[in-house]
């Protein structure tokens, strides 16, 4: 017998709208299994479509389709080879980036990212989880990968009622595996470290970034060294901060193996570094700032806000005029018109008159889901100070 979910007016409308989620305060009825595929109805009855269901987290259902029936021996495989496909035809000048974007792909919950000949898979629901035996086997057949593993040390797993872990799910993969991003080396580690080894998603930006980047350089939030490495090329020194020790030592030997002695990566706090630069009078030619999430949730918005006015009001004390700030945000409650209004704010209490050159996002194998604003959460500006 098929498992239905029958949903309030409220949920329904919402995703005729186009979001893929139903919470839970909208689900009237539920006759189904942790993970199960379910039909989603109306309080009439009136069919809604098809929806992976979880029996803990506040996101009960992500939908699949709103027509038609759905065959699973065949939609994930269909999905899965259409995601790899589509990422093969953007001519993407890196050997590492996302292969499945979730929802964005039809595919929610489901993680898929590529390093070599290696994949990282991360499954954020139930139903993700369920079949991963399954999309593990597609992955194998369509991409040929050597080795896969299973990231799935993931906080948001506990709202699932998940387990948290990190195991080989396929394969062999090495401690280290040797990628490229354009003309950078890397040597990342695919069990341990922030995402599931780099922040693929911004490797649109570092590109954009070393288009503007000129004379003294500043990546304050460095991880691994993604800006500053790219940076390198076209700036005269570029000094790189990051609060973690484990990533500092990993941006030193990412500078070392591509040969960049005019990086110097310092662990640091960034907010304190900022400001003692400033009272030394120092001043940088191009500065990126690009912080972890400082809101992980809708109450953590206010003090996200002063974090970021914070560390943009500095980073404009210390910019040149004519010189480049790119301040990024990957925290989806902080969309873009709040973040432009928080570096209006910086610049007027700066006293420094900016324009904007560039308003940037995510990487193009990330891509938006049009209804889903969760999907657009990296924001990225490039500034220029005139003044």
């Amino acid at each position: 017998m098929t498992p239905v979910v029958v949903v309030s007016r409220r949920g329904a409308e919402r995703v005729r709208a186009g979001h893929p989620w139903v919470y839970r305060a909208d689900v009237v009825s539920a006759d189904a299994a942790p993970g199960d595929l379910v039909r989603v109805e109306g309080d009439r009855g009136r069919p809604i479509g098809w929806a992976l269901w979880s029996s803990t987290s506040k996101i009960a259902l992500r939908v699949v389709a709103t027509t038609g029936e759905v065959d699973e021996a065949t939609i994930w495989r269909q999905r899965i080879e259409r995601a790899v496909g589509y990422r093969a035809s953007l001519g993407i000048d890196a050997s590492a980036c996302r292969l499945v974007h979730g929802e964005s792909d039809g595919l929610p919950g489901l993680i898929v990212d590529r390093y070599g000949d290696c994949l990282v898979v991360q499954a954020l629901c139930q139903g993700a989880d369920r079949r991963l035996p399954v999309f593990v086997g597609v992955l194998v057949e369509v991409t040929g990968a050597r080795g896969i593993v299973a990231r799935n040390d993931l906080k948001v797993r506990r709202l699932e009622g998940l387990p948290e872990a990190v195991e080989v799910v396929f394969g062999e993969v090495p401690e280290a595996v040797q990628v490229t991003e354009g003309p950078i080396r890397y040597a990342v580690d695919l069990r341990h470290g922030q995402k599931t080894g780099l922040f693929l998603d911004q490797r649109e930006n570092h590109e954009a970034a070393a288009r503007y980047g000129r004379g003294r350089a500043l990546d304050a939030f460095t991880y691994v060294g993604g800006f500053a490495l790219r940076l390198a090329a076209v700036c005269d020194s570029v000094d790189a901060w990051d609060s973690s020790a484990s990533a500092v030592a990993a941006a030193g030997r990412h500078a070392a193996a591509n040969g960049l002695g005019n990086v110097v990566v310092r662990e640091a706090n960034a907010f304190d570094e900022l400001r003692e630069r400033e009272v030394a009078g120092e001043r940088f030619d191009t500065i990126v700032l690009d912080p972890p999430a400082f809101a992980k949730n809708r109450a953590a918005v206010p003090r996200a806000v002063a974090g970021y006015k914070e560390i943009n009001l500095r980073a404009l004390k210390l910019l040149t005029v004519g010189g480049h700030l790119i301040t990024c945000s990957c925290s989806a409650h902080v969309d873009e018109a709040l973040l432009l209004a928080i570096v209006e704010a910086a610049a007027a209490d700066a006293r420094a008159t900016v324009t904007l050159v560039e308003k940037r996002m995510q990487a193009r194998d990330h891509p938006v889901l049009v209804g889903m604003s969760e999907t657009h959460y990296l924001k990225c500006l490039v500034l220029r100070r005139i003044a």
